[in-house]
């Protein structure tokens, strides 16, 4: 509608003007209706109860004329008459006579002024009979009367009492049927003050109940007029509340449906061309979360100075690498090969995520992943570390059945492992490319030495391997089993090394010999008691049989035994390949 296309303003004042026309045009009718009743309500005042008692008094005056008759007469028979008094009884009934036509012409005239008045709905018809009725009864009264009077003024001059007594008789008979006639008249005119009163009752009655018709008319399309114009305002508010909770709760799917050309129509229009705009940021979002990690996307898009800039921080770094990959990856298909790959890189990086990780990248077979601030503040991020890295450790037996189903084959050619290096710093943090493509990573030696340890677990034959940064964060939180003391390529100075054994609390009485029995062996190497060690790496053999750590410390020993170490020896190993 033409109506719902107006801004909000014009509705508003639209709505106003409609209530004040529909307020004019109901107090409009009802002064009509008012004043319609007004003209019965003066005509009944000021004419049909006027005239009405025009014609009452006009029995009185032939009443008051009779009596100054007998007066007369009563004059004329005394003995002897009294002229004077004669004279004056006289002119009181010339006076009553000349009333008596006075107001009958004065009720004419209001009759006259009753049918000529086209404002009001009388009955002209009964009222001219009325009319006439009056003019008739005085004219036959006048001319009756006339004769007698004269008769009986000159039968009581010639003392013929008898003959007066019959004349007067016959007056008082005129005067009596005039009267009949008058009150006829006053009775039929009764009737029309009657009607003229039930008419003005009848008419302010109508006046009422058009004025409560039409003022509850008024109110009834006031009201729906105004619940259209609001609800053409309020529907496209709730919807667009609707929506702002949709957006509110991440859903962008639903785009509001502009119903009108007001301000919330353009309201409507821009909020959808905003879902539009969140929609394709999230998709941008979403794809670049498949390459970049989330938690580094909303970091890079929350603080971007911090990508621009670089910042330096104490960060845990991880490393994850796949054993036997090379020889695994020689006898398969490259879809097939990718198909593990997928799957394989699916289950070791939930652990990463669901301990607040951030997957930095994948490398061939292998997982870069780091925890720090500003995703993790405290001293959490080596043990959040640690604790992914032994639930990707209890991935392997479930990965190991799970690929040969994945390549369609009984038995994968070389059982695959995992092999986990952490190790703790200052890293840089930041964008870090050229100008055509840039990554957000982290450097620094904690990087190198996460990456080192995760190849020394080949040395050892160990999954998880900590440096002593990590050890130190970690503390009695998780169980831990010093391994070395370690120099790695690239370091000069060692430092102790200590495999992740499980969750604290959680080691087995074999691995908490092992432990022991380790730990005991471990102090005599570094003192050059390597009959002792030997020994002591035995026991632990004995706890858990093939147990990496001992097998290559009792390697090493074999190694001084035939060629003792120099004097002054820290104990420590130092690797000189990556």
């Amino acid at each position: 509608m033409p109506i719902f296309n107006q801004s909000i303003r014009r509705k508003i004042v639209g709505i106003a003007l409609g209530l004040i026309v529909l307020m004019l045009v109901t107090s409009i009718l009802s002064m009509v209706m008012s004043s319609q009743v007004g003209v019965l309500l003066d005509e009944l005042t000021n004419r049909y109860i006027p005239a009405y008692g025009d014609l009452a008094r006009a029995n009185i005056r032939s009443l008051e004329r009779a009596v100054a008759l007998r007066r007369m007469v009563m004059m004329k028979m005394q003995s002897p008459t009294d002229e004077e008094a004669y004279a004056a009884r006289l002119r009181e009934f010339e006076e009553a006579d000349r009333k008596i036509e006075e107001e009958a012409e004065r009720a004419r005239r209001l009759i006259n002024a009753i049918i000529d008045d086209p404002r009001t709905p009388s009955d002209n018809a009964a009222l001219a009979r009325i009319e006439i009725r009056i003019d008739t009864a005085v004219s036959e009264l006048r001319r009756d009367q006339n004769e007698d009077h004269a008769r009986l003024l000159k039968q009581i001059d010639a003392k013929q009492m008898i003959d007066a007594r019959n004349t007067l008789e016959h007056i008082d008979l005129l005067r009596d049927q005039f009267n009949q006639k008058i009150d006829a008249i006053r009775a039929d005119m009764l009737k029309q003050v009657f009607v003229s009163t039930s008419q003005v009752i009848s008419h302010q009655q109508k006046a009422i109940i058009v004025s409560g018709i039409v003022t509850l008319l008024a109110a009834v399309v006031g009201f729906v007029f105004a619940l259209l114009v609001s609800s053409g305002i309020t529907r496209p508010v709730r919807l667009l509340l609707a929506g702002t909770r949709e957006v509110e709760a991440g859903r962008f799917d639903k785009p509001i449906t502009v119903s009108t050309q007001d301000e919330i129509g353009e309201l409507a229009a821009a909020f959808n061309r905003m879902i539009e705009q969140l929609r394709h940021n999230e998709r941008i979002r979403e794809t670049f979360g498949r390459y970049i990690d989330p938690k580094v996307v909303q970091g890079l898009i929350d603080r971007p100075e911090v990508a621009i800039d670089g910042q330096r921080r104490v960060m845990t770094i991880m490393f994850c690498d796949m054993s036997g990959f090379t020889s695994m990856s020689e006898g398969m298909t490259p879809r097939g090969l990718v198909k593990v790959m997928n799957h394989y890189f699916t289950v070791m990086s939930a652990p990463v995520r669901s301990n607040r990780g951030v997957i930095d990248k994948y490398i061939g077979d292998a997982i870069m992943a780091y925890w720090g601030p500003p995703f993790i503040e405290g001293d959490e991020p080596a043990l959040l570390a640690g604790l992914a890295a032994i639930e990707m450790a209890e991935q392997v037996p479930a990965l190991q059945k799970q690929l040969p189903d994945l390549l369609g084959i009984r038995a994968m050619p070389v059982p695959c492992d995992l092999r986990i290096g952490i190790a703790t710093g200052e890293v840089l943090t930041g964008s870090i490319g050229s100008e055509l493509m840039m990554s957000f990573t982290v450097m620094g030696d904690a990087v190198n030495l996460a990456s080192r340890l995760e190849a020394v677990n080949k040395v050892y034959g160990t999954r998880i391997l900590i440096a002593q940064a990590t050890a130190d964060a970690i503390g009695e939180r998780l169980e831990l089993r010093e391994i070395d003391r370690l120099a790695v390529a690239g370091q000069s100075a060692p430092q102790a090394i200590f495999e992740v054994l499980g969750r604290a609390g959680a080691l087995t009485e074999a691995q908490a010999s092992l432990r022991k029995h380790y730990a005991d062996g471990l102090a005599a190497y570094r003192a050059c008691r390597f009959a002792e060690a030997g020994a002591a790496f035995n026991a632990a053999l004995e706890a858990v049989p093939g147990d990496g750590p001992s097998r290559a410390l009792l390697g090493r020993i074999a190694q001084f035994e035939a060629n003792p170490p120099e004097a002054g020896w820290d104990g420590a190993w130092r690797l000189e390949q990556k």
